[in-house]
């Protein structure tokens, strides 16, 4: 099973972001989550820790995703697109419930840490595993 790494970097109500990477693949990008907020539902980026992966059918995205599974007391946790994961209840915009989202850079929108180009990351991602699972190795803050 392929490995993939994911290195947080830097945690703040605007979103946690890091680097997310495939050594056996020759592939990296970035990434934004929820800020750590002690594993809260949706409110909340998953701990740090190894996972399980696998390919799923989301009726709320009506694509073929990514899901993290035996996440403690979290369901739903998916890898997808999406630009911001802010702390909402902080004024903040949030493209995410808990879940890691990728992108090929770094930027700003509404005037937050931001992922851009993110469905095209996404989609490249996806199909570098040709629907097997991985394994996601999640280090850095929140750990």
């Amino acid at each position: 099973m392929i490995t993939v790494y994911l290195h947080r970097e830097k945690e703040t109500m605007q979103g946690t972001e890091g680097i997310l990477s495939v050594p056996a693949l020759g592939f990296s990008c970035f990434s934004i989550e929820l800020p750590w907020r002690d594993n809260q539902v949706s409110m909340s980026c998953i701990p740090a820790g190894e996972y399980e992966c696998v390919r799923y059918y989301s009726n709320a995205f009506k694509q073929w995703l990514y899901k993290v599974r035996e996440v403690e007391g979290r369901s739903g946790i998916a890898i997808h697109s999406g630009n911001v994961a802010g702390a909402e209840d902080k004024g903040y915009k949030s493209h995410s419930l808990g879940c890691i989202l990728l992108g090929k850079s770094r930027g700003k929108l509404w005037d937050q840490a931001a992922v851009l180009v993110s469905r095209i990351t996404v989609n490249r991602f996806f199909r570098l595993f040709e629907q097997k699972p991985f394994e996601l190795k999640i280090k850095g803050v929140a750990a």
